[in-house]
């Protein structure tokens, strides 16, 4: 009966003194070192891999994969062993599931696999644009430029994303205090005054008993209230995960005169970031604008170069195909035409990318200006509703008593 395979992650000296890091599957840990010596290896370090690992299972966040890329990125342009540099950084690395997907990367290239078949084995990390793109750029011969384009879209991206966040802090923080506020006021504060108008014979305008009725609800039937808004939160993340339920969401969105701008710009600098990496990477055109339609993020754009992409595989031209994409905007199709015929889509991408980037910053930067006075007109309004439901019992019993 045959012993079962088990794993050990190894560190040796090749025969010419260079180190050599990976791992390799045997019956013990004697049969290991066989298997090493046979390669001409001098082992230094070897240890077996207890327990099954949910490598697969892993995420990084954007900033730790924009990290990992840059030291890709320089490994590949130092000429370095790209497996044993990976071993190096999962070794020096102190998150648990950044370290976990790094060494099974290094394992894998040591293993003979090429760096984009590594890296798709973890699709929550690295995602089908950036494997995509490894892929192209192995086969092209440009992997250190690839690297060094991924490093710095990833980067941009991250920016943005701090950006927008940042931005949508204050209005977000205004309206959590304001709800939280209002909430008080009709269920504890008006009942309250309410019962008392009442006992003193006032009688109260529907205007103040809808709203007394409102606060006495939120008071016996409070829960009620919390399930309503977790199951709304619920259901907006169910449809925003079905295509369908997104699109809706997703020109809803764009109806809104200020976000429409935001989101088209941040849409088509994804979109431009994309194709001028995938396509100087080596990719072909009608790959890259499926990669780059995919990974835009918006609906509506991703159908748009979805049906683009079709009249390009039929034949056509890339600036001949550009004005039925009606979500691009004319200056994009402009740049983008001018691009495939001086033979510089990649640099017009760039062009493109950077000038959204500028703009969508300006924008995100004035949120805040922009929805002040919407939230001075919203808090007045509240302000006034609550004030009205309070003073027109109190001017009705200064009638009745005078």
């Amino acid at each position: 009966m045959s012993t079962a395979a088990m794993q050990f992650e190894y560190r040796a000296i090749d025969a010419s003194g260079g180190k050599r890091s990976g791992s390799t599957k045997a019956s013990s840990e004697q049969e290991a070192f066989r298997q090493l010596a046979a390669q001409g290896l001098t082992p230094l370090q070897l240890r077996m891999v207890t327990g099954a690992r949910a490598i697969s299972g892993g995420k990084m966040s954007l900033s730790q994969l924009v990290q990992l890329t840059g030291q890709l990125s320089v490994l590949v342009s130092a000429r370095i062993s790209i497996s044993e540099g990976l071993y190096s950084i999962a070794e020096q690395e102190t998150i648990p599931a950044v370290r976990d997907v790094v060494r099974d990367v290094s394992q894998r290239v040591a293993a003979g696999e090429t760096i984009a078949d590594s890296l798709s084995k973890h699709p929550r990390v690295f995602s089908e644009v950036y494997v995509e793109t490894v892929r192209g750029a192995e086969r092209g011969g440009t992997l250190p430029k690839a690297l060094e384009q991924l490093a710095t879209m990833l980067e941009r991206q991250e920016e943005t994303r701090r950006q927008v966040k940042g931005a949508l802090m204050y209005p977000a923080c205004v309206t959590v205090a304001l709800s939280g506020a209002v909430a008080f006021l009709i269920a504890y504060v008006v009942p309250k005054f309410s019962s008392m108008f009442a006992s003193r014979g006032v009688e109260l305008p529907i205007f103040t008993q809808i709203l007394q009725g409102f606060g006495e609800s939120m008071q016996g039937y409070w829960w009620a209230y919390l399930v309503a808004i977790a199951g709304a939160a619920f259901g907006l993340r169910a449809a925003w995960q079905n295509p369908q339920g997104c699109q809706f969401i997703d020109r809803l969105l764009h109806k809104v005169p200020y976000v429409k701008k935001i989101l088209i710009g941040l849409a088509i600098q994804r979109f431009a970031q994309v194709l001028g990496v995938s396509i100087g990477a080596g990719l072909g055109l009608i790959e890259s604008l499926d990669l780059a339609g995919k990974s835009a993020g918006r609906p509506m754009l991703s159908a748009d170069v979805e049906r683009l992409t079709v009249k390009v595989r039929s034949g056509g031209r890339l600036s001949e195909c550009l004005p039925a994409c009606a979500y691009l905007t004319p200056f994009t199709k402009r740049m983008l035409a001018a691009g495939e015929n001086a033979a510089e889509l990649p640099r017009m991408c760039g062009v493109v990318a950077r000038h959204y980037e500028r703009e969508t910053s300006h924008l995100t930067k004035n949120i805040a200006t922009v929805i002040e006075p919407l939230m001075v007109v919203i808090i007045a309004g509240v302000v006034m509703v609550i004030a009205l439901a309070i003073f027109l019992p109190m001017w009705s019993m200064v009638t009745l008593m005078g």
